[in-house]
């Protein structure tokens, strides 16, 4: 089985389940306000590192953030960086923030 990436808004995170699901590998923390969502902290689990989990974590993150229409605030360093090396997802930053993020 794949790793799965889900939303735990009870949490405030995304999961990334590894181990056939058995295992939470790591996640990304948010606050979601009204049309925003800002990224915190990302985390992978060292017994999970070298696998690409944090890359595939961003990725579907920030990919329902845009299909929910949400603003993204990457305040994560590890996301903002996700996004530097990926900028066809730039355009989640609203323009008048992207220099507040390097973007």
């Amino acid at each position: 089985m794949e790793p799965q990436v889900t939303d735990r808004p009870e949490k405030s995170r995304y999961e990334i389940l590894a181990d056939d699901g058995t295992e939470t590998a790591g996640f990304a923390e948010y606050h979601l306000s009204e049309g925003e969502i800002a990224f915190i902290h990302t985390e992978i689990d060292s017994r999970f590192a070298g696998r690409g989990l944090g890359g595939l974590l961003a990725r579907e993150a920030l990919g329902d953030a845009r299909a929910r229409g949400l603003c993204v605030l990457p305040y994560c360093p590890f996301i903002r960086g996700w996004i530097r090396n990926h900028p066809e997802y730039a355009d989640l930053v609203p323009k008048t923030r992207r220099p507040r993020f390097g973007l």
